[in-house]
């Protein structure tokens, strides 16, 4: 997400501002300046995972596009905090994902395919994806700021100086909270058996 920069004229900061106000508008100025990097950005969100899973990158980013449409009255204060709410949307959009590929694995949206689109190897980034959710889940109930600088690392793709800026903290306490929350959740990982890759 380090690409993602503010460019010098501070117009995607300005566009947040007036989405915010209600201007339907900007949204439709602001998703040209960023769609690319918002992408990428998927991409390597997918790619951090191993390629067990069949969702897309663009299917990933248009359910978090129409996460984000669909939250009316937002007050985008700038760049940070929207990069803050992409990497909460991919973190509930994965999750949500990982949730439905193991229903449907255990036949609550029966359906007949041929034996070899059967045979999906999805289900084990279905139990990563879904171990890491719940990891942080409790990492956050004791630890949130560092539970909040592994989301905005692992799902966001920032890098740990954006981390900081957009927490307000120092890039060493960035640092800091991350290599904990990692020990934390490599602890809870490994009681559970899960190859997320942290």
């Amino acid at each position: 997400m380090s690409d993602l920069k503010e460019p010098p004229d501070g117009s995607v900061t300005e566009l947040l501002n007036r989405w915010s106000a209600g201007d339907r508008a900007a949204l439709d100025d602001l998703m040209p300046l960023i769609y690319r990097k918002l992408h990428k950005l998927a991409s390597r969100q997918l790619a951090s995972h191993g390629s067990n899973h069949t969702l897309q990158a663009t299917a990933l980013l248009h359910e978090t596009y129409v996460h984000l449409a669909g939250s009316p009255g937002t007050d985008w204060r700038d760049r940070n905090h929207f990069l803050c709410a992409v990497s909460k949307a991919m973190r509930h959009i994965l999750v949500d994902y990982a949730r439905r590929r193991r229903a449907a694995k255990r036949g609550g949206m029966l359906q007949i395919v041929p034996i070899q689109e059967g045979i999906d190897s999805a289900s084990e980034y279905s139990q990563d994806i879904l171990a890491l959710n719940d990891g942080l889940a409790l990492l956050e109930a004791s630890f949130p700021r560092p539970a909040k600088v592994l989301e905005l690392r692992y799902f966001g793709g920032l890098a740990m100086e954006e981390v900081a800026l957009a927490l307000q903290i120092s890039p060493e306490t960035a640092g800091r909270d991350c290599r904990f929350a990692r020990s934390f959740l490599r602890q809870e990982l490994s009681q559970g058996q899960s190859q997320a890759r942290l």
